[in-house]
């Protein structure tokens, strides 16, 4: 999950041009992305998942990335499977109850990183040595490395069985030390391309701009592989339209990283959340050439990293930058209606979603958004929202118009000075409905 950060940039400068204009003329005051966000529709959650805190007390662990599993043979016994970064995965029931914790493969040195399970997804059928296998894929991000888990429901020790080869190699890093700098595995989505049955992984890398194709590969044990078929570097620099070069704002030595990935299975293409600038729509076999379909309403702003706040100050805006999603942009997932439907992203700058259409003729036209508020004083809402799934479709008698879980990066009641995240699962036709209106 990328740390929460306040809205720096455009919507600060924003704000404060609109006052100027408001003390000059206050009738024709004009709104500004605060108060489009205001102005969405407000779903709320039906459950929460228990709180997971990221110190020493909470086994570290902190709520990141969700997938949801349909389970064939009775889908009352659906289940999600979430990442918990050091905590390793949790699997839940659709009542948000805790059915098992996977915990993640430490290397057994204490000066090396330790296991931090990050981004998750499923690949469906995958014909392993023992039959076919519905897999959860994991990018390991301590390790530079994926974890693979065969979803079996009536395992006894839990739904998950670790099937990850002995051998699997790092993605992106030559050895520990490497692996050590955290420069690692990131974002995931899957994919199975229909006409040669391969299932594949594209992965992101932490503090790059990198994304590899990694090609998922059964052993004769029953364990599962990968080999990197290529990679992708996205831009880290803008030519705008005054003519000036953009780079996003970080930390010395970072580049804008991707994160939220997803792959539509219709025309194999992949979404992929650049966090500081936008949604980049690409070919799922890396090949051609990317496009993007909307920006944050940061981009283009210039800013300097202020190394005592660890912050960036934006400079004026050149007004370049998207009017739907605030940075970072996080999770992305689909919402599936035949060859139509949405997609999904996280604008956690502001705490809101946004839709756009699912379009096999590459518009990607923005459809609407929503903002998941609080149910109760019990039932909170989502805030700085990093992974998001997205089950279109009956899902048992809970959810028989389909089922969005979220994560919510500010879990509430917490304890001072506890970092507390969790999921929140959300009836998906309630978001629909809401959107539609």
């Amino acid at each position: 999950m990328t740390k929460p950060r306040p809205v720096r940039t455009a919507a600060l400068v924003l704000t404060a041009a609109l006052a100027v204009l408001a003390a000059v003329v206050p009738a024709q005051a004009q709104p500004g992305p605060a108060d489009a966000a205001r102005a969405l529709p407000v779903v709320t959650a039906r459950a929460e998942t228990a709180t997971l805190y990221d110190d020493e007390a909470g086994g570290n662990a902190n709520a990141d990335d969700p997938a949801i599993w349909r389970n064939p043979a009775d889908p009352d016994r659906s289940l999600v499977i979430a990442t918990a970064k050091e905590g390793g995965l949790r699997v839940y029931d659709l009542d948000a109850r805790t059915v098992q914790k996977v915990t993640p493969p430490s290397t057994g040195r204490p000066d090396d990183a330790p296991g931090r399970f990050n981004n998750v997804d499923l690949v469906h059928g995958l014909r392993l040595s023992t039959g076919r296998a519905d897999l959860a894929v994991t990018t390991d991000r301590g390790n530079d490395r994926l974890r693979f888990h065969r979803i079996a429901p009536g395992h006894r020790g839990g739904p998950l069985v670790d099937v990850t080869d002995g051998a699997v190699p790092p993605v992106f890093n030559r050895d520990q030390d490497q692996i050590n700098d955290q420069r690692t595995v990131y974002g995931l989505a899957t994919w199975t391309d229909p006409r040669t049955g391969r299932s594949y992984a594209l992965v992101s890398r932490r503090e790059r701009t990198r994304v590899a194709l990694l090609e998922l590969r059964p052993t004769a044990t029953g364990t599962v592989t990968y080999r990197t078929v290529r990679t992708l570097d996205l831009p880290s620099s803008f030519r705008l339209p005054n003519g000036r070069t953009w780079r996003p704002c970080g930390e010395p030595g970072e580049l804008p990283q991707v994160e939220g990935m997803v792959v539509d299975p219709l025309n194999g293409v992949l979404y992929a959340g650049q966090e500081d600038v936008g949604i980049w729509r690409i070919s799922a076999d890396l090949r051609g050439t990317p496009k993007l379909i909307d920006k944050v309403r940061e981009y283009g702003v210039p800013a300097t990293y202020d190394e005592d706040t660890e912050e960036c100050t934006p400079g004026a805006d050149p007004g370049y930058g998207g009017k739907h999603l605030t940075a970072d942009v996080e999770g992305l997932t689909l919402v599936r209606r035949g060859g139509h439907g949405y997609l999904l992203a996280s604008s956690q700058g502001d705490d809101t979603f946004a839709l756009y259409d699912r379009d096999v003729a590459d518009r990607n036209a923005y459809r609407g958004g929503f903002r998941i508020g609080a149910r109760n004083s019990v039932l909170d809402g989502s805030e700085v929202c990093d992974g998001a799934a997205a089950f279109t479709g009956p899902l048992g008698r809970r959810y028989p118009r389909g089922l969005l879980v979220v994560q919510d990066g500010r879990s509430t009641p917490a304890p001072a000075g506890r970092e507390a995240t969790g999921f929140k699962f959300v009836d998906l036709g309630t978001v629909l409905d809401a959107v539609r209106r």
